[in-house]
């Protein structure tokens, strides 16, 4: 499994919250989160989506997310982080005392969220981002993603290196389109990937980069085989 297969539950009653923690989530790679604002709507989307970690909070209208990580401990052994505005020890050390794999005291920066969030899906879960275990082979072309180089079989049509490397905004094209392999990505999704909250506007530029990318991974960059647009929605990697 790819660390970004990896389906998160995200519990807490501040609607603000949970879109601004689900929004870096996203943008980091996770695009399998769900929502939950209360206890009852947790343990029922916890059954329903069996996610791989649960982002609680501990302040919760119908309950408290110390009583609900005992009941999901009677469910499953998945792991836990918990968010919350209470600093003092005694809370932190009792959720981590009752199996929770980790404490997030609110406010925190995205990077640090995304970090434990990594941390913890790796301990668990022995899974790997795709920058470090995904070799993507497009035909006689393979691109690696730990290192953003582009490498042919045999000389490339019209091209001497041997080795082509992808600039930045190639890069997280590609590392997007390579996160949802054989699914469409919209041209918006795309957007956000390369610009995030910048992204307004830049459907013309997104298409000269495609264009270009399609030069180092393609060997008939005019008629390609694996970067493929879907007409009207946005690009297809097969």
């Amino acid at each position: 499994m790819n660390l970004y297969d990896c389906k998160i539950l995200l519990v807490d009653d501040e609607k603000a919250l949970r879109d601004m923690v689900s929004g870096f989530l996203r943008r980091a790679g996770f695009h399998k989160v769900t929502v939950a604002a209360n206890c009852l709507e947790a343990e029922e989307l916890f059954a329903l989506k069996e996610p791989h970690l649960v982002l609680l909070d501990v302040m919760l209208p119908d309950g408290d997310g110390f009583s609900l990580l005992k009941k999901l401990r009677q469910m499953s052994e998945v792991p836990v982080i918990f968010l919350s505005a209470r600093d003092e020890d005694a809370s932190r050390l009792r959720g981590l005392g009752l199996g929770a794999d980790d404490y997030i005291t609110k406010p925190f920066l995205p990077e640090e969220l995304i970090l434990r969030v990594t941390a913890v899906l790796k301990r668990v879960y022995r899974v790997k981002s795709m920058q470090e275990t995904e070799i993507l082979t497009l035909g006689r072309c393979t691109v690696d993603l730990g290192s953003g180089v582009v490498r042919w079989t045999g000389d490339k049509e019209n091209s001497a290196a041997e080795e082509i490397a992808l600039t930045a905004k190639e890069y997280a094209i590609l590392q997007k389109l390579a996160q949802e392999r054989g699914r469409i990505v919209t041209i918006d999704a795309l957007c956000d990937a390369v610009w995030q909250e910048e992204n307004f506007g830049y459907e013309n530029t997104l298409v000269v980069h495609i264009r270009r990318l399609r030069e180092k991974i393609e060997e008939d960059p005019s008629h390609p085989k694996y970067l493929l647009t879907v007409r009207g929605l946005g690009y297809r990697l097969v």
